[in-house]
């Protein structure tokens, strides 16, 4: 049976700006159907949680220009669900927001916080991780994390180094930033680490608990609203008091900080989805490697990923291990290994135009 005191925290206010041409600052990836499933990834993250928690405890946390979009595409959600932010603060201020919105609401809340654009192709095993995350920070004090087995020494997550233990939830010793490719080929040996999928389960007393020990200032910010949460006061107040937040993420201001934080490990199919090279790396491809959504004739092409307008039809000679997306009135070849400079692109073509991004 469904617990009434499980609520869902879906944070969506991300640009996506690695994700370019494809993701644009007024239409973000997070509302984008990226896998050609027919859902978005924001709809695909809510669906994730239908046997969690009621559809009347899943808030989503987002830009005060997005709210239009999300209602749309989740019609279930009443206005007191969507939480807007005014200027962008990071995500430290708006797990805040969330977790002490909802401890008013309920204060034996039981709360998991999501990214909107991750992706996670073992649906069934996510779900048995976070019950058993769930039944952990509903009996105890704990900020529990999701740890990811790495697959590969990757050098664009962060990691978490854990205590063994024969149990499911096991304690963290440290968290450590996003490595070098040597560090990370250490941490990945030592069988000790696990990916940082920065989703987070915790009640809302151990949260709140958490921000008055480890970032005093945000606590004192959000428990100061506490008689206007639900109210027609609410989004003025949160407007004006949200410019005031330190911009900071909650690793950062809480869990890197606090003493009992756990993770639950999971082979959960799980990636970020924040370059076009981690999309590359989940979707199937075709003989020659080649990832292909969009109308094409290709020859000679290998190791590509291609994706177009599906009313275009798009010719390719001979390239080999390249990015070809279009969207929207831009169209970006790059190669693939030189994604990172897809952050340039974006700061450039602000100066051509802000129709182009």
């Amino acid at each position: 049976m469904m617990n009434n005191n499980n609520y869902v925290v879906i944070m969506a206010g991300g640009v996506g700006t690695r994700f370019w041409p494809f993701s644009r600052s007024n239409n973000p990836k997070q509302f984008h159907d990226v896998l050609g499933t027919g859902r978005t990834l924001l709809q695909q993250t809510a669906d994730r949680f239908e046997n969690i928690c009621p559809k009347e405890n899943i808030y989503i946390v987002t830009s005060i220009d997005y709210v239009d979009i999300i209602k749309q595409q989740l019609p279930f959600l009443a206005d007191s669900q969507i939480l807007t932010e005014v200027i962008r603060r990071n995500t430290a201020p708006c797990v805040a927001y969330a977790c002490y919105k909802i401890g008013k609401q309920n204060p034996d809340a039981n709360i998991v916080v999501a990214p909107a654009d991750h992706i996670i192709l073992k649906e069934n095993e996510f779900e048995k991780r976070i019950n058993i995350a769930l039944e952990a920070s509903a009996s105890g004090d704990v900020l529990v994390t999701l740890g990811i087995s790495p697959t590969r020494p990757d050098t664009g997550y962060g990691y978490i180094q854990y205590e063994q233990s024969d149990s499911e939830v096991k304690k963290v010793k440290t968290f450590r930033e996003k490595p070098n490719l040597e560090l990370a080929k250490e941490f990945v040996a030592s069988g000790e680490y696990v990916w940082n999928a920065g989703i987070f389960i915790w009640s809302a007393k151990a949260i709140k608990e958490a921000f008055a020990k480890n970032s005093p200032a945000l606590h004192a910010i959000f428990s100061a609203c506490d008689n206007v949460y639900f109210t027609e006061q609410e989004t003025d107040y949160i407007n004006e008091v949200y410019q005031t937040c330190e911009s900071i993420s909650i690793d950062y201001a809480v869990m890197e900080k606090a003493d009992n934080v756990h993770t639950v490990l999971g082979n959960i199919g799980w990636s970020d989805l924040g370059t076009w090279k981690s999309l590359y790396e989940v979707s199937d491809k075709d003989d020659n490697e080649n990832v292909i959504d969009g109308s094409t004739m290709l020859y000679g092409v290998k190791n590509c990923i291609v994706k177009t307008p599906k009313e275009r039809l798009v010719v390719i000679q001979g390239l080999e291990g390249y990015i070809i997306a279009e969207y929207d009135n831009v169209l970006m070849i790059c190669e693939k290994e030189q994604e990172q400079f897809v952050k340039s692109f974006v700061a450039d073509a602000t100066k051509v135009g802000k129709e182009f991004v």
